[in-house]
């Protein structure tokens, strides 16, 4: 099993519990889902809303927003998943409640609507959307920042350079101390039609997977 970081970055809010997202490779057989439901009702948490994120010969790959009530530990999730043959628990980490399986919609929706100001809006939309930790939008030919969220670092033009190639849709790993008092980060990086590229980044996991570059070169393809 891959090593499961707690990201408590953000927090849920108005919930009676908490959210988390758990990413979850399960054997792709008739009941494998049903047995996770179970499980994880032995612990009391409640699954608000499945996705599946990719499907291989034999197994998939879901991602569970689940609500654990108050006092629960969140390892109970883990051990409790693990306790069905052939599952493993990829990622699990404290979620804001926003999160949805419309969120591509929505988004694009605001794009539409706000043509000039695509790029920004999937930009400040892409922790919800990609449940990434923060993103950035920045001018690759500038080297400076045109747009971030709130828990991504401020960039100077050595900043954006260590980010790596911003010219092709790829994910990558920056490493320890890439940026001074940074850990290790995950992104993924898609380039608009104009100058600017978005980067998103995730801290301790789980890894990019190639159908989330596909969505994020297909909501940046469309930004006009």
């Amino acid at each position: 099993m891959l090593p499961v970081p707690f990201d408590t970055a953000v927090t849920p809010v108005r919930h009676t519990g908490r959210v988390f997202l758990m990413r979850l490779i399960l054997p792709d057989r008739p009941g494998s889902l049903g047995a996770v439901a179970t499980a994880v009702g032995t612990v009391g948490a409640d699954i608000n809303a499945v996705e599946i994120v990719e499907k291989y010969e034999g197994y998939a790959i879901d991602d569970f927003m689940l609500e654990l009530p108050a006092g629960v530990a969140p390892d109970t999730l883990i051990t409790a998943c693990t306790s069905v043959p052939g599952v493993e628990v990829v990622w699990l980490s404290h979620y804001p409640e926003a999160w949805g399986l419309q969120a591509d919609v929505d988004v694009l929706n605001a794009m539409t609507e706000e043509p000039e100001r695509a790029e920004a809006i999937l930009t400040l939309e892409a922790p919800e959307v990609f449940r990434v930790t923060w993103a950035v939008l920045v001018d690759r030919v500038a080297g400076r920042v045109l747009a971030q969220t709130s828990l991504a670092p401020d960039l100077d033009a050595d900043g954006v350079r260590a980010l790596g190639e911003l010219d092709a849709v790829r994910d990558g790993e920056l490493p320890d101390g890439w940026l001074p008092g940074w850990g290790e980060t995950l992104i993924a990086v898609a380039p608009f039609r104009t100058h600017a590229t978005i980067v998103l980044a995730r801290r301790g996991g789980p890894e990019f997977l190639k159908s989330e570059l596909a969505r994020l070169r297909h909501l940046a393809a469309l930004a006009l």
